[in-house]
């Protein structure tokens, strides 16, 4: 398959790579990074590839009206991530832009040319998956209810999403990529660790389609996402003695149930799940890095109780505390 997408008017490639469609385990990997500024367009590609994969990780800034072209030659299955911000809000590449508005789907696209248009003073960060079909039907099990209509679309050519509208997307898909752009592995332990964190995304993919087909097709009101990512901000700097539902709802202007629900749907985890990761997650910091006791981390992300933290902690990762180290 080729893959290939350019800006209009703009002599130079986004990218434009000829992928072979045979998955083969064992084949090197081939990276490049590329940087385009142009007015109105400026663009930092970093771009992977493999038999049966292509990858790419964009930050593009606008300053203008633009017009993207994108096309593909042969089969190919696409996982699409794309965070936006206003120019002003945040900067591409940092975490205010990476949790900036966020969609994602799975795609098959048989060979087809497409034109996206972009609007002008707004950051994108472009994170796209292209899989050959042979190497996606060697991830996914093909007869789960969920992947049945896709396949038999896929089975005929026609050009079908997982999910008829992009879904938001949750912490645990930012986490796999940011793990898939910054890993310093290479050679054979990078080629490992990227099957095995593509696979660990599209689990997340399916897993939220599937609640979305479960929870029915309700979508979130415009005005309302500006203020559940504020209530992320609130939660993740103060995850230590977080805000009651009441006490968010009230600081974010929003009433407790659109807090609740729309908390949810958008970043694919409830607010109480949300904050016990954050504070999991620097416990386990705590432990590792600084070597800590256990009164201490407890302490450090919010429990009165040691016996509270021991047993939540071994609720969220299946083992004591003391047990980080052995």
């Amino acid at each position: 398959m080729i893959v290939k997408a350019r800006i209009e008017h703009q002599k130079d490639f986004l990218f434009m790579e000829e992928i072979p469609d045979k998955y083969v385990p064992d084949h090197r990997l081939s990276e490049k990074s590329i940087t385009i500024k142009d007015a109105p367009v400026g663009i930092k590609n970093y771009q992977l590839s493999t038999n049966g994969l292509f990858l790419v990780h964009s930050e593009m800034k606008f300053d203008g009206p633009a017009r993207i072209l994108t096309e593909v030659e042969g089969e190919a299955i696409t996982c699409q991530f794309i965070f936006s911000n206003k120019n002003g809000s945040g900067t591409a590449g940092k975490q205010s832009a990476k949790y900036g508005r966020s969609r994602h789907n799975i795609r098959y696209i048989p060979s087809a040319k497409e034109a996206y248009d972009v609007k002008p003073d707004v950051e994108f960060i472009y994170f796209l998956i292209v899989l050959s079909k042979d190497y996606y039907l060697r991830l996914v099990d093909l007869y789960s209810p969920l992947h049945e209509q896709f396949v038999q679309e896929m089975e005929k050519g026609i050009s079908t999403s997982f999910a008829e509208h992009d879904l938001f997307m949750t912490p645990e898909m930012r986490r796999s990529i940011e793990a898939i752009i910054t890993c310093r592995q290479d050679g054979e332990l990078k080629r490992l660790f990227t099957d095995a964190r593509i696979t660990e995304l599209i689990m997340y993919q399916l897993e939220q389609f599937s609640q979305h087909i479960q929870g029915g097709r309700e979508s979130l009101l415009d005005r309302d996402i500006p203020k559940l990512e504020e209530a992320r901000e609130i939660l993740e700097r103060d995850y230590i003695d977080p805000p009651t539902h009441k006490q968010l709802s009230k600081m974010i202007l929003l009433n407790e149930f659109k807090l609740r629900t729309g908390f949810k749907k958008y970043f694919g985890s409830t607010i109480y799940d949300f904050v016990t990761r954050l504070r999991m997650e620097e416990a386990k910091r705590l432990i590792l890095e600084e070597g800590k006791n256990m009164y201490e981390v407890g302490v450090n992300v919010g429990f009165k109780h040691q016996a509270s933290f021991t047993n939540a902690f071994k609720k969220y990762y299946g083992i004591l505390p003391s047990d980080v180290r052995l």
